[in-house]
């Protein structure tokens, strides 16, 4: 519970005024304000069972803006120590309403997220460990940690348990592709293991994405078409689908049939460069010069603009 810990230290408020440096409250807000300050002094005693309540109230009050982020983060800090997940997600819905671009409170809301999400895996864990949805929680950890092996078997013990589950192999696969020293006999098994997926699940739209991506590695253009055209027709949104599909088509010189991807791609991700760049080839090879150097165009400004999009202000 290194986040919870965290919380509770007082490193919690860097940045924001304690409750005495809080700004004189206009005479409208006087009660408010006075409030307030009973509840933090309150909170700052560790009686938040009687501090939660007053500080959710301040939200729906007249209150200067930075006294408002004092209430909350305070709050949100009490409701923690409570485990009183109601009152810590209405805090940490108010401040990242009114304060979005806050860097104190982005830094805040970072641990105050980690930490409930600790506190639900270990709900998970402590209600049903051998459930699927737990085992599946312990692979995705696993995997962060870099444990492929230990991951691979957490993964072949939810298919030995409920073979037919949809999304098992899928998520097999997806932890093969993930390793670092996946090989080709290794992506192969991983290839298997989308395919299974999709005759348990034909409409896993992801996995006829991954197929397609596999089989652009390889250069085999008909498997490519055939798996984007079929991720891209399940999900109307999955862009890289729409790219994926074009590009295969441009490669193989079905530039007319790979306009209408490809439009669809630009107009859900407008700013990446190799859509355009592919829709680019193929109006130009259909005769469209003029579209297609427009579309070259601002696959230029858009390559152009991007390490200046990257660099961090000084």
């Amino acid at each position: 519970m290194a986040a919870l810990l965290f919380l509770t230290t007082g490193t919690f408020f860097v940045g924001i005024p304690l409750a005495g440096q809080a700004p004189k409250a206009t005479s409208g807000a006087t009660d408010a304000s006075s409030s307030l300050e009973k509840a933090i002094a309150m909170a700052d005693r560790g009686n938040c069972k009687e501090a939660v309540p007053a500080l959710r109230r301040s939200l729906a009050g007249q209150l200067p803006a930075d006294m408002k982020k004092k209430a909350a983060v305070t709050g949100l800090r009490c409701a923690l120590t409570l485990d009183n997940r109601d009152a810590a997600v209405d805090f940490i819905r108010a401040l990242s309403k009114q304060f979005p671009q806050d860097p104190d409170v982005l830094f805040v809301l970072t641990h105050a997220y980690s930490d409930l999400a600790t506190r639900v895996a270990q709900d998970l864990a402590r209600t049903d460990p051998q459930s699927i949805p737990a085992h599946k929680l312990n692979a995705e950890a696993l995997e962060m940690q870099g444990k492929w092996d230990d991951a691979l078997r957490e993964y072949e013990t939810m298919i030995q348990k409920e073979p037919n589950s949809p999304g098992l192999h899928f998520l097999l696969g997806r932890s093969l592709l993930s390793r670092p020293d996946a090989d080709a006999k290794t992506t192969e098994r991983a290839k298997q293991e989308f395919q299974k997926e999709l005759e348990i699940d034909p409409k896993n739209a992801a996995a006829h994405y991954v197929l397609g991506e596999l089989a652009t590695r390889e250069e085999n253009w008909d498997e490519a078409i055939v798996q984007f055209s079929a991720a891209a027709k399940l999900d109307s949104s999955f862009a890289e689908a729409y790219l994926g599909w074009g590009f295969a088509l441009v490669s193989v010189k079905r530039y007319q049939e790979a306009i209408p991807p490809l439009r669809v791609a630009e107009r859900l991700t407008p700013r990446n460069p190799s859509v355009h760049y592919s829709l680019g080839t193929a109006l130009i090879r259909t005769g469209q010069k003029e579209e297609g150097e427009k579309e070259f165009a601002i696959h230029r400004s858009l390559v152009a603009s991007a390490p200046a999009a990257n660099e961090k202000p000084q």
